[in-house]
């Protein structure tokens, strides 16, 4: 069990490290997640018309991590919003690991006046490693936009 804890936490550091230096955006995601119910939440682009939106979780017994492609990105018409809605493997790091893949799909608003985006999106979950498992649940995400 000690190992698990360190190698999650060696894993969290270095997931944290790369957000940090190549996101775009930077912040929180509140809700359900992963079995727990706050996450460090980054995202970054990876083309014109697609993005990696990836959280590392904490606030139960564990650490969750979920890395998601965001393959589909546009504008919601006539308003300010966009939607996006993506998939990608989630694992989580406790007494009892699991092993699966997220779904997401949301809409988010990022303000003009300052560097502010807030969004809100649904994420089922399906474990297969270790127990299989549905789970899933909402989420608010406020993250800072870097320059």
């Amino acid at each position: 069990m000690k190992t698990i804890k360190l190698l999650a936490l060696v894993m969290g550091i270095a997931l944290l490290t790369t957000l940090e230096s190549q996101a775009q955006e930077i912040g929180l995601r509140f809700g359900q997640l992963n079995g727990n119910n706050v996450a460090l939440d980054g995202v970054f682009a990876t083309g014109n018309f697609s993005r990696i939106h990836a959280n590392v979780s904490f606030g139960g017994n564990g650490l969750g991590i979920d890395a998601l492609w965001n393959p589909i990105y546009d504008d919601i018409p006539d308003t300010d919003f966009k939607w996006y809605a993506g998939f990608g493997p989630s694992v989580y790091l406790a007494d009892n690991f699991r092993l699966g893949a997220a779904g997401e799909v949301g809409a988010e608003y990022a303000f003009s006046e300052v560097p502010i985006t807030i969004g809100l999106d649904f994420r089922p979950y399906l474990f297969l490693v270790e127990v299989t498992e549905f789970r899933a649940g909402f989420g608010l995400n406020v993250r800072w936009r870097l320059p």
